[in-house]
């Protein structure tokens, strides 16, 4: 009885497990937007600004305007803590905007913007549970975009700014009354003429208003300072985070030569903008950074984290190739210059889709065109609303992530209790379906789903249907299916060409042949042949307008195809000179 029992239980199993991987977007439960004048266009899920600290073993991820914080041994699972520490006298700060931690001893404390001095600064030597008290009533910095840093000598700073007129200030901070000591200083301005990633706009190209630098962050690497921001503009694909480097925690400081360190215009999940740099429990270094959809407003944003390091010269680097791809999870020490990538690919890039109904002009296509920003909705939320996407071929899948929009939502804030619930089948013919992800009973708030199946399957159709949303139509930006295909993988690429004009050093043209085979092309590029740590994901195309580089250095790129069957192989390195 017990053996069959046993194996009962076994074949019961579902096909996916606890996750080894993850995949950008982060999933977690998003608040919905608390400004209601920004949601003339829908009411819809946003965040930004996040900071991610390691305290007591556990990481805490704090970022705007959610009503708490969440935590997670593993930098998978998050569990949120709506915060209750708020006091009634600060209500116009109802939530915390772009916030700042510090780790002082066995006490985490937190605070968020605020142009003014009568806002707390918070402590707590149990986040897990939400017990906090005020280390100080009213904390006379008045930052707006605060970042603390605790320095290796015990004195503490602060450094913060957001404007498109004044710069990033640093101050230093008494550690025992926590309050500023002496006058702030002026550390760093961007300088949009020099660098042209800096300058405004999605296509570094708005003349009309110019770029905001903002999220300052501080790390200490070999005895180096490096102080970084984020710009152009929170809503652009090209936000990005860049660093100065100094001797001193409050400068002078040096414009470090790779710049933006971190960077991710292209893709599904694009901006990698106003984050924070941290180490795992292994001592891997992070970047947790802000991602851009900016269609509800300019602020409906998402997060994501990325590997980052300093290489063998002490450039800070962020690794954001295939960066909303599945990546594997740390299990130790890594060096983060070789990829986490799991190399599953994505199977379904606007490939043929059916659906069960389609309000208006969100077309079913937008569920699998790689492009965050747009969606497809059904007419409804029943039950039962379906979208099934076709593979073309008999592939093997591996993982899949459900990305939900925010269509006809109604909600404003964090609500408690609200679920997903979905199931999704597959089939090799079309006719024969069976049971791949059964999330029927699941009872958790999951936007950006992500499952990664314990066992590959062989199948070509895929089909999701709605049971349960939590608000508005069953409505999918992105239906993403990876895995392996079962052809070749692209040659590599022909006639890649760099033109690069005397007149605007800024910018570049870049083209080469199209490839048939090919889904896609990564560029890689940097100031250095041997430092081609930045890079751009181009779907369906064989050009590239590129407006981010530094008037005065010369460049180098390389670029590779990629297909559902894999990556093919790079180029060779081609130098764009200002001579």
């Amino acid at each position: 009885m017990k053996r069959i029992l046993y194996f009962f239980l076994v074949l019961a199993l579902p096909l996916y497990a606890q996750q080894k991987t993850w995949c950008n977007p982060l999933d977690l439960d998003y608040g919905y937007t608390p400004i209601p004048n920004f949601s003339e266009m829908g009411r819809h899920r946003a965040t930004a600004d996040p900071v991610i600290t390691l305290f007591r073993d556990k990481y805490y991820l704090f970022s705007t305007n959610q009503w708490g914080y969440w935590w997670s041994e593993d930098m998978a699972a998050w569990t949120f803590v709506p915060r209750k520490f708020l006091k009634p006298r600060h209500k116009v700060y109802d939530e915390l905007c772009a916030p700042a931690t510090l780790v002082l001893g066995d006490t985490l404390l937190v605070i968020g913007s605020t142009y003014t001095k009568d806002f707390p600064l918070w402590m707590s030597t149990d986040p897990q549970r939400d017990a906090w008290t005020e280390a100080v009533d009213s904390f006379q910095a008045g930052a707006w975009d605060p970042a603390f840093f605790a320095d290796d000598d015990g004195r503490v700073y602060i450094y913060f700014g957001s404007s498109n007129v004044y710069p990033i200030y640093g101050q230093e901070i008494d550690r025992k009354t926590l309050q500023p000591i002496g006058e702030r200083k002026e550390l760093i301005r961007l300088d949009g003429e020099q660098h042209g990633w800096e300058r405004f706009g999605e296509y570094n190209d708005n003349t009309f208003l110019a770029p905001f630098i903002e999220g300052a962050w501080m790390n200490k690497h070999r005895g180096k300072y490096y102080l970084q921001y984020g710009a152009p503009g929170t809503e652009f694909s090209g936000y990005g985070d860049g660093v100065y480097v100094a001797d001193r925690p409050l400068g002078p400081f040096l414009y470090q030569r790779h710049n933006p360190f971190a960077y991710k215009p292209g893709g599904f999940a694009r901006g990698a903008g106003h984050g924070a740099t941290y180490q795992d429990k292994s001592g891997n270094w992070w970047h947790v950074s802000t991602i851009a959809i900016s269609v509800k407003n300019n602020f409906e944003r998402r997060l994501g984290i990325w590997p980052a390091g300093f290489d063998k010269d002490g450039v800070l680097y962020c690794n954001t190739a295939y960066g909303d791809y599945p990546h594997y999870l740390p299990s130790g020490p890594a060096d983060h210059l070789q990829s986490r990538f799991t190399g599953w690919m994505l199977l379904n890039y606007n490939k043929p889709v059916q659906v069960s109904s389609t309000l208006g002009g969100y077309a079913p296509n937008y569920a699998v065109d790689e492009d965050i920003r747009t969606y497809w909705s059904a007419t409804t939320a029943d039950k039962g609303e379906w979208l099934q996407s076709d593979l073309g071929e008999v592939c093997t899948v591996n993982a899949i992530q459900i990305n939900y929009a925010d269509q006809d939502a109604v909600f404003l804030g964090k609500q408690p209790g609200l679920y997903h619930q979905y199931l999704i089948s597959h089939s090799t013919d079309g006719r024969k379906w069976e049971i791949l992800v059964d999330k029927r009973n699941n009872r958790t708030d999951m936007p950006h789903d992500y499952v990664e199946l314990e066992k590959a399957v062989q199948t070509r159709f895929l089909k999701i249907e709605n049971v349960h949303m939590p608000s508005g139509k069953f409505a999918l930006s992105g239906f993403r299916v990876f895995g392996k295909g079962g052809g070749v993988v692209p040659d590599t690429v022909q006639r890649f060409i760099v033109l690069r004009g005397k007149s605007e050093p800024r910018n570049a043209w870049l083209r080469w042949q199209q490839s048939d085979e090919a889904t896609g092309y990564t560029i890689w590029f940097g100031t250095e042949p041997d430092k081609l740590y930045n890079n751009i994901l181009v779907y369906g195309r064989n050009e590239y307008w590129f407006k981010g580089m530094d008037k005065d250095l010369p460049y180098y790129f390389r670029i590779e195809a990629f297909n559902q069957n894999g990556i093919g192989k790079k180029t060779s390195i081609t130098r764009s000179g200002v001579e």
